[in-house]
């Protein structure tokens, strides 16, 4: 039975797949993997559970899931495809309970003004949500997990990817939206056991790393196994996965990685 449990609730880019309006051949696939909701991820070991990012999509990708559990809520950034399923954690705080939040101090600034209903601490009713702000200005702990944050580019937008290291190992490099990670982060991150990386398409983009992008960290970090995750409808997965190396794989909404 695995001790720790990271499970991709979504592994889409911001319009999710399929596309509204869009009859492309990825839209139209009838491939569960082709189905791709917003990217988050959930993390589950025996002492804590948290999840990185909440968005549009987190009540369903919960449901789907069978979420029982929220100790923590970290986000990346504030773009709407990482944030708007916030008050979805409303669950999480009955019995008034606080919610711990992870957030830089410009993402924290963003979701206090997007929520203010939450953050301003006037409305403590029952069933409420109840952040409880944290500014990550180092690395922080959950349970056993130390949480290292990645400062990457995602095109001028500065974010914050996570180095997730449990029990002294470094499992888990979670970088969603990215277009370059600085040299320090490559150091950071070398030889970690899993890498997840932004991978939006083929053709380059000005804000994400494309398919060949994605590779070219994954050749620099060496990982032990790299997953390509925020991925846009230019990318079907039976034909996309064919195509890579087998250390390279493609993630999909529901894919656990065990360890």
């Amino acid at each position: 039975m695995a001790e720790l449990t990271i499970t991709f609730l979504g592994t889409g880019t911001s319009l999710g797949v399929p596309m509204i309006g869009c009859d492309c051949r990825i839209c139209r696939s009838t491939d569960s993997r082709d189905k791709r909701m917003r990217s988050s991820i959930y993390v589950e070991a025996a002492d804590f559970a948290w999840v990185i990012d909440t968005g549009p999509d987190f009540r369903t990708q919960a449901l789907r899931e069978g979420v029982r559990r929220i100790d923590a809520v970290v986000f990346t950034h504030s773009h709407t495809d990482h944030i708007m399923g916030l008050d979805d954690l409303r669950p999480f705080c009955f019995g008034e309970k606080e919610l711990p939040v992870y957030a830089s101090p410009e993402t924290m600034r963003d979701l206090a003004r997007v929520f203010t209903f939450a953050f301003n601490g006037q409305n403590r009713w029952p069933g409420y949500l109840r952040p409880l702000p944290h500014i990550i200005e180092g690395p922080f702990r959950l349970g056993e997990m130390e949480v290292t944050p990645l400062p990457v580019l995602h095109g001028r937008t500065p974010v914050n990817g996570y180095l997730l290291r449990w029990r002294g190992e470094p499992v888990v490099a979670y970088l969603s939206d990215c277009k370059e990670v600085p040299a320090g982060v490559r150091t950071e991150i070398r030889g970690v056991h899993h890498l997840i990386v932004d991978a939006l398409r083929y053709t380059l983009h000005p804000t994400h790393m494309n398919v060949d992008e994605a590779l070219a960290l994954a050749r620099d970090v060496a990982p032990r196994q790299t997953w390509l995750t925020h991925l846009s409808h230019d990318v079907l997965h039976a034909e996309a996965e064919a195509a890579l190396p087998p250390e390279v794989r493609i993630a999909f909404d529901g894919m656990k990685i065990e360890i």
